[in-house]
């Protein structure tokens, strides 16, 4: 029996906004000071309904490998077992 696979919902500061998304892989970082994120999730793209919010993380994170957040600038993380939508607050 496979184990069930869970992405993690990552809501942290950027900028002044706050993003929330969602990653397959959650790291502490080699980097001192950071939390790696990787395998971005983002919601189907034969949507009908177009977020702008999330078109616009979309396009932020399109060609990102990996990700190093600060430990300070994240607010929370979440285990969950379905994605959903990302945004920016």
């Amino acid at each position: 029996m496979r184990e069930p696979e869970y992405l993690y919902r990552v809501t942290f500061l950027n900028q002044g906004q706050v993003y929330e998304v969602y990653v397959k892989n959650i790291y502490q970082s080699d980097i001192y000071g950071f939390v790696e994120i990787e395998h971005f999730v983002f919601g189907g793209k034969s949507s009908v309904v177009v977020d702008p919010a999330e078109e616009k993380l979309r396009g932020e994170f399109q060609d990102v490998v990996c990700s190093f957040v600060p430990m300070h600038s994240i607010i929370r993380i979440d285990q969950v077992e379905k994605g959903g939508v990302a945004k920016i607050s």
